[in-house]
């Protein structure tokens, strides 16, 4: 799904950097695709993607909350 409209950024971009550049604060993200720069809307679901993701890495299951974002 789209995280972030304005930048065209997706969650799974969001994973792959998490993965390929180490990735692990919105900041990075920023930096490295714009998202969140434009309107900041997607801040916060951006902010959970990469929170997941890392939570995943470190083999911790996190317990299912309401999404911040939907699709």
């Amino acid at each position: 799904m789209y995280v972030c409209l304005c930048k065209n950024v997706t969650d799974h971009e969001i994973r792959r950097l998490v993965h390929s550049r180490g990735i692990h604060t919105v900041r990075q993200l920023r930096n490295e695709t714009g998202a969140t720069s434009q309107c900041g809307k997607c801040a916060r679901c951006a902010h959970q993607v990469i929170k997941d993701e890392l939570a995943e890495l470190n083999g911790k299951t996190m317990a299912w909350t309401a999404p911040l974002c939907t699709p």
